[in-house]
């Protein structure tokens, strides 16, 4: 579909084609600006461009969905994948890197909050696959944390776009702004916690990277 960033109404007629791909591919690629995309339909809903509810209900739906990919991924133990090109092998060293530092404690916990920290998401998805959590527990903790996320995240570009009145690429800006500075700081928050051996751990594998 043919898409004029430049325009709310190109952004307002594309944003719901574009959320749940985007949305799911986070999950397995954090590079991917799904936050951005959107906190944009929140800002989009400030000016009446698009239903705020129905780009929430997307992007929970689009999470939950991608956090479940990359669970059963690494239940099934198809980590190796990752292993065949260099990239994968440094996000595979990433995942136990993260989860050596977050430990064993709090897993549900983790599931939840961790899609707040940047790159937490596929690190707490993999960690849990790997350590064999439960199918259900982690559907249910990927649903709420989904749940929230998109609310965080909608209701951020909706309130800077009510409350700035800018046009809605800056209200985007401002909202994205604000989310990875509040990322960071729940990032270092919980990074200054040293878990216990990681989960991750495979047999034939050193423990740490």
């Amino acid at each position: 579909m043919p898409m004029d960033i430049t325009t709310a109404d190109g952004w307002g007629a594309a944003i719901y084609v574009w959320i749940i791909p985007m949305v799911v591919g986070d999950a397995i690629f954090p590079p991917i600006p799904s936050e951005m995309l959107v906190i944009t339909g929140g800002a989009l809903a400030a000016e009446g461009r698009v239903n705020l509810w129905l780009v929430g209900l997307m992007a929970a739906v689009a999470s939950w969905l991608g956090d479940m990919i990359v669970f059963q991924l690494f239940k099934r133990r198809l980590g190796h994948i990752l292993d065949r090109w260099a990239w994968g092998r440094k996000v595979h060293q990433g995942i136990h890197r993260a989860i050596a530092r977050a430990g064993r404690s709090s897993t549900y916990g983790a599931i939840i909050g961790a899609r707040f920290i940047p790159g937490g998401r596929l690190a707490a998805s993999a960690a849990s696959g790997i350590a064999e959590v439960s199918s259900r527990g982690f559907s249910l903790c990927a649903g709420l944390g989904g749940l929230l996320w998109a609310t965080w995240q909608t209701g951020l570009g909706y309130f800077t776009g009510s409350t700035t009145k800018l046009p809605f690429w800056a209200s985007s800006l401002i909202g994205v702004g604000v989310g990875l500075l509040i990322g960071v700081v729940v990032g270092v928050i919980v990074t200054r916690r040293r878990g216990d051996r990681s989960p991750v751990d495979e047999p034939g594998e050193p423990p740490h990277f």
